[in-house]
C-alpha cells in the first residue's frame, strides 16, 4: 500500500480566512487532508489546521519533491515555528523507545520539511542502523537494505558544503562497524581535526589507532567482511583465514570467522573463534552474544547464560541480549524467568518480533 493513499486534496473553504498565522492562502492551491472515506464524503466541518499540517508532513517524508512540497515547507513553518523542534525531540524519543517505525516517518518528514539539514538527514541515518540491527538476525535482506539507506545518506551529507563535525564522527563509526575502514579513518580524522569534544576526539583516536595497529584496512578482511554480510559465508571464511594467517593476533578477523561460521551453523568451529577473539581483545557485547549463542545451540545453557549476563551488564538495555537470555531460559525450562525476559524486551520495543512471538507461543496463542 502506498503511503499516500489516504491523502486527499480540497479546496481552500471559502468560508476560511485566507492568512493564517502570518501565511497568505493560496486558492488557486488544493490542501491536502489524510481521510479513509475518499474526497466525496469528507465532512468539511472536521477539518482542522492540525489535519492540514499532518498531511502536508506526510506528502514530505514520502513525496518531498511533490510540486507543491515548497508550499507546504512555507505554510508549516511559518504557522508552526516550533514545529521542528518538537517533532525532533519526539523522534528521538520514539527512537529510543523503540517505535521505530514511527520514528522513521517523523525523520523523513523532517528531512523533506528541511532538504538541506544536515543534522536532519543523519539522525535518520542514524535510526535506519538501528533498523538494519535489529534486522540482522532475523531478516538479512531487510538489514541490508536499511544499510543501503544509511549509505545513501551519508554519500549525499558528505557532498554538501559546511558538513558538521558530529556526522563525521557518526559515519566513521558506522564504516567501522560495517567493514569499510578506510572510510571510518577518514572521517574519524576529520572528526578529531574539526571536533570540539575532548572526550569523543580521544575515543575517535582510540578506534583509528584500532583500525591502524590491527591492519583492518587489509583487502582481504575487506572482502571477507562484505562475503559474510552478503550471504556467501563460505567465500568469506576462506579470505579471513588468509587474513589471521598473516595477522593471528587481530581479534576482529577471529571474530569475522567465528560470524561466519555461525551463520552456517558450525557452532563448535565458531565458539573456538570466538574464544580466540576474547584472548586477543575486550569483552565486547557483540562478542559475547555470539559466543552465547554458539554455546546455547551446543547444549551448553549455563555457559550461555553467564555469557549474556555479562553482555547486559554492559548494554542493559539490549534487547537482543536480553531474548537470547529468554531463549536460554525455556531451553533450561525456566518458564517464568523467561516470560519475563521477553516482556522486558516488549517494554523496550513494543514490536519486538521474536519477544512477540515466544509470548504468544508461551501464553498458548
Amino acid at each position: 500500500m502506498n503511503k499516500l493513499d489516504n491523502i486527499i486534496y480540497i479546496s481552500v473553504p471559502e468560508h476560511i480566512e485566507l492568512d493564517v498565522g502570518g501565511f497568505t492562502l493560496d486558492r488557486d492551491r488544493l490542501l491536502p487532508v489524510e481521510s479513509t472515506s475518499g474526497a466525496d464524503r469528507y465532512n468539511i466541518e472536521d477539518l482542522s489546521w492540525e489535519q492540514i499540517v499532518a498531511a502536508m508532513l506526510k506528502i514530505l517524508a514520502y513525496a518531498p519533491h511533490h510540486d507543491d512540497a515548497d508550499y507546504y515547507r512555507e505554510f508549516i513553518t511559518t504557522i508552526s515555528p516550533d514545529l521542528i523542534t518538537d517533532l525532533t525531540q519526539t523522534a528521538i524519543l520514539k527512537t529510543r523507545n523503540g517505535d521505530l517505525e514511527v520514528a522513521e516517518e517523523i525523520f523523513l518528514a523532517l528531512c523533506g520539511l528541511q532538504p538541506h539539514d544536515i543534522p536532519a538527514s543523519v539522525n535518520l541515518a542514524l535510526l535506519y542502523e538501528q533498523v538494519a540491527d535489529r534486522a540482522a538476525e532475523i531478516d538479512d535482506d531487510a538489514s541490508q537494505e536499511a544499510i543501503e539507506k544509511v549509505l545513501e545518506i551519508y554519500h549525499r551529507v558528505f557532498a554538501a558544503d559546511d558538513v558538521p563535525a558530529e556526522a563525521h564522527l557518526n559515519a566513521g563509526y558506522f564504516y567501522a562497524r560495517h567493514g569499510e575502514p578506510e572510510r571510518a579513518l577518514e572521517h574519524l580524522r576529520a572528526y578529531c581535526d574539526e571536533g570540539d569534544d575532548d572526550e569523543k576526539i580521544e575515543e575517535a583516536r582510540r578506534l583509528i589507532d584500532e583500525i591502524e595497529s590491527q591492519n583492518l584496512s587489509d583487502t582481504q578482511f575487506k572482502e571477507a567482511y562484505d562475503f559474510i554480510r552478503m550471504g556467501r559465508e563460505a567465500d568469506g571464511i576462506e579470505r579471513i583465514r588468509e587474513f589471521l594467517a598473516s595477522h593471528p593476533t587481530v581479534w576482529n578477523g577471529w571474530f569475522v570467522l567465528g560470524w561466519g561460521l555461525r551463520r552456517m551453523e558450525r557452532y563448535a568451529d565458531a565458539r573456538d573463534a570466538f574464544n580466540t577473539a576474547l584472548e586477543h581483545g575486550p569483552r565486547r557485547t557483540d562478542t559475547l552474544n555470539e559466543l552465547a549463542i554458539c554455546s546455547m545451540e551446543l547444549g551448553e545453557l549455563d555457559t550461555a547464560r553467564d555469557l549474556l549476563i555479562e553482555a547486559l551488564r554492559q548494554e542493559p538495555e539490549n534487547t537482543k541480549i536480553i531474548s537470547n537470555l529468554g531463549i536460554v531460559s525455556l531451553r533450561q525450562e525456566r518458564t517464568t524467568d523467561a516470560e519475563g525476559f521477553f516482556r522486558a524486551v516488549l517494554e523496550i520495543d513494543p514490536s519486538d518480533p521474536i519477544a512477540t512471538s515466544y509470548l504468544a507461543e508461551l501464553n498458548g496463542q
